[in-house]
């Protein structure tokens, strides 16, 4: 049987599991969902259209689902949709989408620190780490096993690639390839995350192949465009080299060079 506090106001129609905990002083919309395990420790707000997976935390104070901040809104049921076993710390607030029917997403195994802000229409991968205080406009991807460190400012529509790694306070204005580690306000690329990938069982020639993919887009002369010509041609075609190749050609803003 869920416990839920005397305090709690949930909306009439909202779908909540079972074993579901919810803490006082926590407001549950009519449309939310809450998955099984799930527990909101109090003064927590599900708005809107939200769901959150099974075997989440939510801490005080955070809001999950509010109205998008962008002035394009034109009403319906946008929402958000947050994965399982995700963790979301004291004051994070995590906003619909914009149009009707889209959703901002959060994926599992996640964990957003204290005061992080993810905008409308944000996708956010599995495994991904988000340090106190990080900004993210809307439209921002970021990839499956990234981290960003805290303080840091992501502009809108831009990319954070699988296991790139942010350093604090730094300011992303175009993508981030996968497997690097940015730093800097502007952010600038400064070494492969060799942690990152060994950590996630990376191996030996993987690891290799993208040392050396980084060398030449990162520290040669080459335009971009030659050097993952480069890349394509000289180094074996591991499935990390394929996918850092996708990455950057399929690039709209450009990558952080």
């Amino acid at each position: 049987m869920a416990q839920i506090h005397e305090t709690v106001i949930i909306g009439e129609g909202a779908k909540i599991a079972d074993d579901v905990k919810i803490g006082p002083y926590c407001t549950v919309s009519a449309q939310a969902t809450i998955g099984s395990g799930t527990e909101l420790i109090s003064h927590v707000v599900v708005s809107g259209k939200a769901t959150i997976g099974s075997g989440c935390t939510v801490s005080p104070f955070a809001v999950i689902g509010g109205q998008t901040q962008d002035l394009k809104f034109k009403g319906g049921m946008p929402g958000v949709q947050i994965g399982n076993n995700t963790v979301i710390r004291e004051y994070v607030t995590v906003n619909a989408a914009t149009n009707d029917g889209d959703f901002t997403t959060v994926g599992d195994n996640c964990l957003l620190m204290a005061y992080a802000h993810i905008a409308h229409c944000c996708h956010i991968g599995n495994h991904v780490i988000i340090a106190n205080a990080c900004q993210i406009a809307g439209h921002v991807t970021i990839e499956d096993m990234a981290t960003i460190e805290g303080l840091v400012g992501i502009v809108q529509f831009l990319r954070v690639g699988k296991l790139a790694f942010v350093g604090a306070m730094s300011k992303i204005t175009k993508d981030l390839p996968p497997f690097m580690i940015g730093h800097g306000d502007p952010i600038e690329v400064r070494m492969v995350n060799r942690v990152g990938l060994e950590r996630r069982g990376v191996d030996e020639a993987g690891r290799k192949a993208i040392k050396e993919a980084y060398r030449i887009l990162y520290r040669g002369e080459l335009t971009t465009v030659a050097a993952l010509d480069k890349i394509e041609t000289e180094l074996e075609q591991t499935p990390e080299i394929k996918y850092l190749l996708e990455f950057c050609r399929a690039s709209e803003k450009g990558i952080v060079r």
